[in-house]
């Protein structure tokens, strides 16, 4: 609850910020001249940027269990079962966050956890991850899981994106009113926005929003570095966690459902784009690091 209220409050500033610093350069007379209401648009922003964010994280669990077809583990079927609800039991109990919900989900080896809350989260692996690794490998990734949640990680990438997308939204339609003001100047015809703001203002969207992908995107991958270390201390070392990560890089990943794409032990590697790093680092990381 503590890290929802940090979120509102962060929310809040970042707005104050953004109205501020238009004030004192002056923005927000020039966007009042021509007719734009600088505390509606960051009204606007506020709720398009961060409402859009926390709606997302307050429904990630339900979102996760349908898209992934989770089937959770409420009374352990058999022996393997009542093992890996045991194990995040006792991964649980060391970071000292209340007991996930346990689940698992048909497809290639993957994991993932989610929630908006560390003490009600979400902690999930796939049917090709439980038959490709050993048991202290599937531990590993649970231990990566729980690191997860006790970092608070759903709540960070949730700022994150929330602020990123916050100032897209204010800069794209701020950029957009100087173009179309340019494009019009000297016209008769200042009744409202012209069809160079809304084209402005589209392109903005997707450049900008290109730009805070890949601000987002680093963030993971400190992320997945900092859950790898987190596994390696839940566990009391780290080789569990680096045969784990080594196993992943010979295997095909399974593909995620977007909404816990982010969450998973593994994803698509690339550069720019990538919310994880290549196995190899993350391997050379855990060597370097004092688990």
């Amino acid at each position: 609850m503590k890290r929802i209220f940090l979120f509102v409050l962060t929310n809040i500033a970042v707005v104050a910020v953004l109205g501020i610093v238009a004030s004192l350069l002056g923005v927000n007379r020039y966007l009042t001249a021509n007719g734009l209401n600088l505390t509606a648009l960051l009204g606007f922003a506020l709720v398009m940027g961060f409402g859009g964010a926390i709606i997302s994280l307050l429904i990630s669990k339900p979102v996760a269990k349908w898209s992934a077809g989770v089937r959770l583990i409420n009374e352990p079927q058999n022996a393997d079962e009542a093992w890996i609800v045991e194990t995040v039991r006792k991964l649980a109990d060391k970071a000292q966050i209340g007991m996930p919900e346990v689940g698992i989900f048909e497809g290639e080896p993957n994991a993932f956890a989610t929630g908006a809350f560390k003490n009600s989260s979400l902690v999930a692996v796939s049917t090709g991850l439980l038959q490709g690794m050993t048991k202290e490998e599937v531990e590993a990734v649970l231990g990566h899981e729980i690191a997860h949640v006790a970092n608070g990680d759903m709540v960070t990438m949730t700022l994150i994106q929330g602020v990123m997308n916050t100032f897209v939204v204010f800069l794209s339609r701020v950029i957009g009113y100087a173009v179309d003001s340019f494009l019009r100047r000297g016209s008769d015809n200042n009744s409202g926005p012209g069809i160079g703001y809304y084209v402005s203002t589209i392109v903005l969207d997707i450049v900008l929003g290109f730009a805070a992908a890949i601000v987002v995107a680093w963030f993971s991958r400190q992320r997945e570095f900092r859950a790898d270390a987190g596994a390696a201390q839940l566990m009391g070392r780290r080789q569990p966690m680096m045969n784990a990560l080594a196993r992943l890089g010979g295997m095909q990943p399974g593909e995620l459902p977007k909404a816990v794409a982010a969450m998973g032990i593994t994803g698509s590697i690339g550069k720019l784009f990538a919310t994880h790093p290549p196995i190899e680092e993350r391997i050379a990381a855990l060597q370097n690091s004092q688990a």
